[in-house]
């Protein structure tokens, strides 16, 4: 579904302005959808750089602050992920739209707790799955829709990140829920489900290591092999790791493989942004998009424009339970 054209500007807080959200801050600032009021997080320098983006925007203490504001109308949340649940149901609750960084949160219970408090408060969610929005993506989940690959039959998922996150939260499962799987494994399910229309995961099965050994309930994985059967009688694999030595600091595929041809996007040398996509044919290879394109901050955009247009509880945000679900059977929750 596209955007709504905006009726009004929406009047934004954004709250967590690490390096992902002075990024989408910027993008919010450059699109001039909307009015940015309020920033909030705990490092003075990060408020600092964020005030020289969002000129004329003020810092505040607490989150309690940015709830309390009658003007604003939305929060941009890109906090550590178990604030997430938290702050998203409070922001429904004090009458506030929400666009939240993945995972929205640790757990499927809890991602449907977020998802039903924003049905009943008829506000507007969005969850930053930025990587639908890739020119390339777009392109070959064309190609897949058209029909004209035949029958999916096989995906081949892959997200490998050099270096691993750099902040002490991420390693800690009570923090972050998960390792690479909730970190970046989460980027390559919900491609999966958003390009096949959200297919039935009927079987799964899953290994998780840490530091080269299976990793125990209470570590965060770095590296992870999972198999999918899908409802619509395909398979699909997912690898996913933080600091494996893959010859290259990133290597981002997601490959649909049809009866009658293939498509994939694939990044290039390594970058965390410049991607392709790729139309196979028996032994040919035909690059069908690249690079550049500025995808960063568009599925926040999206949100800020359908926001704009007063659109309420949007059905999409239904969409975000089916990855939670296939994170929870990755680590044995469900």
């Amino acid at each position: 579904m596209e955007p709504a054209d905006i009726i009004v500007k929406p009047k934004l807080a954004f709250v967590g302005l690490g390096w992902i959200g002075r990024n989408r801050l910027q993008a919010a600032v450059d699109s001039g959808f909307a009015d940015i009021i309020m920033l909030t997080d705990p490092s003075e320098a990060c408020i600092t750089e964020g005030l020289a983006i969002a000129q004329g925007s003020i810092a505040v203490s607490s989150y309690k602050d940015v709830l309390e504001h009658p003007e604003i109308n939305g929060v941009v949340i890109a906090t550590p992920s178990g604030m997430h649940k938290e702050q998203a149901i409070q922001a429904f609750k004090k009458d506030k739209a929400v666009f939240c960084q993945k995972p929205l949160s640790r757990t499927s219970a809890d991602v449907s707790k977020v998802i039903e408090t924003a049905r009943k408060a008829n506000r507007l969610l969005g969850v930053d799955f930025c990587y639908r929005y890739i020119a390339a993506f777009q392109m070959i989940t064309h190609h897949i829709r058209s029909g004209e690959l035949g029958k999916i039959f096989a995906v081949d998922l892959k997200f490998h990140n050099a270096y691993g996150p750099d902040k002490p939260w991420f390693y800690d499962i009570n923090s972050s829920g998960g390792g690479c799987v909730l970190d970046l494994g989460i980027h390559m399910i919900d491609l999966m489900f958003y390009a096949l229309d959200f297919p039935e995961v009927k079987k799964l099965r899953s290994r998780l290591y840490s530091k080269g050994v299976r990793a125990k309930e209470t570590e965060v994985e770095d590296y992870a092999n999972v198999l999918m059967d899908l409802g619509n009688d395909a398979t699909a694999t997912l690898s996913c790791s933080w600091n494996l030595q893959a010859g290259a600091e990133a290597v981002i595929e997601a490959t649909f493989y049809g009866t009658n041809g293939a498509v994939a996007l694939k990044n290039i040398n390594g970058s965390f942004y410049d991607f392709q996509a790729v139309r196979y044919w028996g032994t040919k290879t035909e690059i069908i998009a690249h690079p550049p394109d500025a995808w960063g901050g568009r599925a926040l955009i999206r949100w800020i424009r359908n926001l704009g247009a007063d659109t309420g509880f949007n059905k999409e945000a239904e969409c975000y339970l089916p990855s939670a679900e296939v994170i929870d059977k990755i680590y044995g929750r469900l």
